[in-house]
């Protein structure tokens, strides 16, 4: 029960800030509910994500812990974190322009957050400042870790199984160990227990320990427990089907096997936690500096007025990126379904070649339109060309995204086992391609084994760029300019045993046709 007398009850700034900032909170959810929508879809369609189902539910809780602490303080609105606010809301517009899911996610979290701030004051925010921040382990966020943690646990497995005396031959992801073939796939990333032992064991320290350092430390050893266990945990899948004859830990028992490890692991890191565990601190206790209940001074009271701009204030400016979008989106929607044709001919003698060359296409998701051709100058060897067009990007077609590979993680025939990057001088202008190494599966028992030299680039806006970052921002800028989310992206690949020969094969068609390529991408886009 809270000793908070009955008359200061009644005129406590309470009784309209409360309402105020849950009816922000409220609005700002309701306008931004399509994001909200995607998040919510994603802890419930994938394993990964499923632990931020309970982030608000605890995040709840860890307020209401705190009601009679709040119940001692003195809300005041502080209109300039409308600022940041806009900011926030700025983000949310450029990163939905260019379909970036994790940052508009990360903005609509950073506005529900500041509305505590802008509407109740800073005494009041800093008072459940751990919960409100916590509110950021909804974002499904995390992925684009996955493939370097895959190429980690491929690393820790090959040399402690090379430790163990059993034999390895690698390629990428891939390896063969005398009894039976291994892989690892994005289930074996890791990337499942990282993120959920992260924010549990965040959630430990703030509920043991009092000090900063020891949080800190506690956090960070969540983090760096989970990473070693999946490597261990993938070791000892392969050993156990190595020393059993592939006879356990193969198929689906091995994630059993896993999750199973995996938790005795986090269980003993928690216990071993709990053993330098701080006294819980006097939640009831007067903050440092706040007025007395019975003496609060009507100058420090905020005044309703105040309290409901602010809200109000905060409510229009979160909105009004989202309009801005949304126009954007409605004159975007008169624009028809592009086509790509490749032409027979190109410059500097390139024809169109035999197309038994065209054995391996990248997978990128749901192009708007895609075409594919092989191309020879009867002077070295054949360059395949593939382009992937994108027009009115969404959640389930962007050009840029994490499911957009050259060869997926599940693909048993094509392997990727190198990448890298290359500068090229093109029509005057220096441009970076990334370069990768794709080896292949061989048709038939003692045919030749496909050995792909692929170079890869992005077509936005007119322009020519590599970088995923830099391809996002320029699609963010032609939209903003009335100029359409257009772009493409170009895939070129030469299969031949020597990597002089087809380097030389990708620079002479680059430098002789990437010029025409991109007219013919400007005149996709203006045909509208």
């Amino acid at each position: 029960m809270s000793a908070v007398p009955v008359a200061i009850r009644v005129a406590s700034p309470w009784r309209v800030a409360l309402p105020a900032v849950l009816l922000l909170i409220t609005a700002i959810l309701l306008v931004y509910r399509d994001t909200g929508a995607v998040m919510v879809g994603l802890w419930m369609s994938s394993d990964t994500f499923a632990h931020a189902v309970l982030v608000p539910p605890i995040s709840l809780w860890l307020i209401w812990r705190q009601r009679d602490r709040l119940a001692a303080l003195t809300p005041r609105a502080q209109p300039w974190v409308l600022l940041p606010m806009a900011l926030a809301a700025t983000a949310w517009m450029l990163a939905d322009l260019v379909v970036v899911n994790a940052v508009s996610q990360f903005a609509l979290v950073a506005m529900v957050i500041l509305a505590v701030p802008a509407v109740l004051g800073f005494e009041v925010a800093l008072a459940i400042l751990f919960p409100l921040l916590f509110l950021f382990f909804s974002v499904p966020f995390g992925e684009f870790m996955m493939p370097w943690m895959m190429d980690w646990t491929a690393d820790f497995t090959v040399a402690a199984l090379q430790l163990s005396g059993i034999p390895v031959y690698r390629e990428g992801l891939q390896f063969i160990i005398p009894s039976g073939n291994w892989s690892v796939v994005e289930a074996c990333s890791g990337i499942r227990y990282l993120i959920a032992s992260f924010m549990v064991g965040t959630l430990f320290a703030y509920l043991n320990y009092r000090s900063m350092k020891r949080r800190v430390i506690f956090m960070l050893v969540s983090i760096a427990v989970p990473v070693l266990a999946n490597w261990l945990r993938a070791y000892m899948i392969v050993m156990l089907g190595h020393l059993s004859g592939n006879t356990i830990a193969v198929g689906v028992d091995h994630l059993i096997y896993g999750w199973v490890f995996f938790g005795v692991v986090i269980m003993v890191m928690f216990l071993i936690g709990a053993r330098w565990s701080e006294p819980d601190e006097d939640r009831t206790a007067r903050p440092s500096g706040s007025s007395r209940p019975g003496q609060m001074a009507t100058a420090q009271l905020s005044t309703p007025a105040a309290t409901l701009t602010a809200a109000v204030l905060a409510a229009l400016i979160t909105a009004l990126p989202h309009a801005v979008v949304a126009r954007l989106h409605g004159a975007e929607m008169q624009g028809g379904s592009p086509g790509v044709v490749l032409p027979a001919q190109l410059s500097a003698g390139w024809v169109s070649a035999d197309t038994t060359a065209l054995v391996w296409q990248p997978k990128f998701l749901n192009p708007s339109a895609q075409a594919q051709g092989s191309f020879s100058n009867g002077r070295g060897p054949a360059v395949v060309v593939y382009l992937a067009y994108y027009r009115g990007q969404g959640q389930d077609r962007k050009l840029v995204g994490s499911q957009n590979a050259l060869v997926t993680s599940e693909d048993r025939r094509w392997n990727l086992v190198a990448k890298g990057g290359h500068e090229l001088t093109v029509d005057g202008r220096e441009l970076s391609l990334r370069t990768a190494e794709v080896l292949g599966q061989p048709a038939s028992a003692g045919s030749r084994r496909p050995h792909l030299a692929v170079w890869q680039i992005y077509w936005v806006d007119g322009r020519w760029v590599s970088g995923d970052a830099t391809a996002k921002l320029l699609g963010a800028l032609s939209r903003l300019r009335g100029r359409g989310d257009d772009g493409a992206v170009l895939v070129m690949h030469v299969d031949d045993d020597s990597k002089a020969d087809a380097a030389a094969a990708l620079t002479t068609f680059t430098q002789a046709n990437l010029g025409v390529l991109g007219r013919l991408l400007e005149q996709t886009r203006d045909k509208r």
